[in-house]
């Protein structure tokens, strides 16, 4: 059993998480930036409550919350100190934005390109720069699915499987749905948006592409699912909490070295487009996930992917921190 691990501070007066005492059931707990913890299911008086089944019922919770984090004392209250960090929420779907971050994408494109490709770096740059200048006037986010058996906790660590040759790290803002939303306007999207978390959305980049057949395209299931893939949390702070979502610093440090350092403003699509966009073909449910894309400063960019020992920080702003190890399949104890 892990303990909890220290985490960068959050914004606002509280934040929701699942946590642990050591064998004993993850229970949803109410977390205040002091380092105490109120277990939610005797709270309000439900044995078997989530943190999901909170945002089910988000509009009349949400005001017991304010209130029970009003006055954090008292013996119901514990330190986190000795409790295991869990991913947050569990889900029921978990939807990906691919190719968001403007700098990301060319610094990609420019990565994989073909050893015969006659363009110079920087002609190269400037086609991909045009491509989502036209992306983001059409209006036409990249979504696609991903698998909540690959979430894992802020401070689990992370098992490379022995296929994957390219794993690379993607440190994302996540937004955690609360309402229902189904074919919402972008003016309505922030509304079914209970908070925001931070998700690591590990890639292998040797199986994004198929190599059997290129008419194929991408492979997410074999490049992004593998279990543990997606560190999530430490904690779900409130949207009313985080001024900007559109202004955050996004920061992953490998063994102590910065490699990602950058802000959401960088995002070609911004939250509220890619809920709305995403809801006009699927229902989006309460606890479901929607992940923003990544910042410039992956692996690909560096020459330096993924391996056995590696250690990564990461944190957003108003957001807290995560720190997992890379364990080698086969080696993890």
């Amino acid at each position: 059993m892990k303990p909890a691990a220290p985490s960068a501070p959050f914004a606002g007066p509280f934040a929701l998480g699942t946590l642990s005492a050591p064998d004993q059931a993850p229970f949803p707990g109410l977390v205040v930036p002091e380092g105490r913890v109120l277990d939610l299911r005797t709270a309000l008086g439900e044995p078997v409550l989530t943190t999901r089944g909170i945002f089910e019922r988000w509009d009349e919770e949400l005001p017991r919350l304010r209130s029970l984090a009003a006055d954090a004392t008292g013996d119901a209250w514990r330190p986190l100190d000795g409790l295991r960090v869990h991913a947050p929420v569990e889900p029921r779907q978990v939807f990906q934005s691919g190719a968001n971050y403007r700098q990301h994408v060319i610094d990609l494109e420019v990565a994989h390109r073909a050893a015969d490709d006659p363009r110079t770096d920087e002609e190269a740059r400037a086609e991909i720069a045009a491509v989502m200048d036209r992306r983001a006037a059409e209006d036409l986010p990249y979504v696609f699915i991903g698998l909540p058996t690959a979430i894992t906790g802020p401070y689990d660590d992370v098992v490379l499987p022995a296929w994957a040759e390219q794993p690379d790290w993607e440190l994302e803002l996540a937004a955690v749905i609360a309402k229902p939303a189904y074919r919402v306007s972008v003016e309505e999207a922030l509304r079914h948006v209970a908070g925001y978390t931070i998700a690591n959305d590990l890639t292998d980049r040797a199986t994004v592409f198929r190599r059997d057949m290129k008419a194929i395209g991408t492979d997410w299931l074999r490049s992004k699912n593998a279990p543990g893939f997606t560190p999530l949390g430490p904690w779900i702070v409130l949207a009313e909490s985080i001024a900007d979502p559109g202004d955050l610093r996004v920061t992953l440090k490998l063994n102590g070295e910065t490699m990602q350092d950058e802000s959401t403003k960088d995002m070609i699509f911004g939250i509220a487009r890619l809920v709305s966009y995403a809801s006009q073909t699927a229902q989006l449910l309460p606890g479901d996930l929607v992940l923003t894309g990544s910042p410039a400063g992956n692996g690909m960019h560096w020459g330096r992917l993924l391996r056995d020992g590696d250690v990564m920080d990461a944190s957003i702003a108003g957001l807290g921190g995560q720190r997992t190890r890379c364990v080698a399949e086969g080696t993890a104890s």
